[in-house]
């Protein structure tokens, strides 16, 4: 690619390859630290950019990928839970414990659900993404982003208190 503008690209990726790794490492830091290391990646292999899909979903996918070799660093996959999510409002403490178990419920209803369909979830929720967004990181249409929202809704309302 000839004439690229690093710091464009950066300006306008940085929020979702951050936030695509919150959703996939629940932790702030790791998130951050991933983030930087996904544009370094990109920056000494942008040359391997062929323009077959757009600039963000090759992102994502450097950021993926650093993220699995980063558990198999660790030797083990596991996701960290809910508690993680720091809390930025200005809540008394039984508001932030109330809050965090609406969180962990939440989180436990979601399990229940298909893994693509977590990713979905966590996007859209955590990550603040569009369903457009969501799609093209996955590698699926904006619909179908959309209805397994919409499904993993109802059924989260089905479970109720079961879970």
């Amino acid at each position: 690619m000839e004439n690229v503008d690093i710091e464009k690209i950066y300006n306008e990726n940085f929020i979702l390859v951050y936030k695509f790794l919150i959703c996939l490492t629940h932790n702030k830091e790791i998130s951050e630290d991933l983030t930087q290391e996904t544009f370094y990646r990109a920056i000494m292999n942008i040359d391997k950019f062929n323009g077959n899909c757009k600039m963000s979903v090759w992102l994502c996918e450097i950021a993926k990928n650093l993220w699995l070799n980063e558990l198999k660093r660790r030797k083990k996959i596991v996701f960290t839970d809910l508690d993680t999510i720091e809390i930025y409002n200005q809540y008394s403490i039984d508001e932030e414990v109330e809050n965090k178990k609406q969180i962990e419920e939440l989180n436990k209803k979601i399990s229940i659900l298909d893994k693509e369909v977590q990713k979905v979830v966590y996007l859209k929720i955590y990550g603040g993404m569009t369903f457009k967004e969501i799609g093209c990181i996955l590698g699926k249409s904006e619909v179908w982003a959309r209805v397994n929202f919409y499904r993993a809704k109802q059924k989260i309302k089905e479970v109720g208190n079961d879970v």
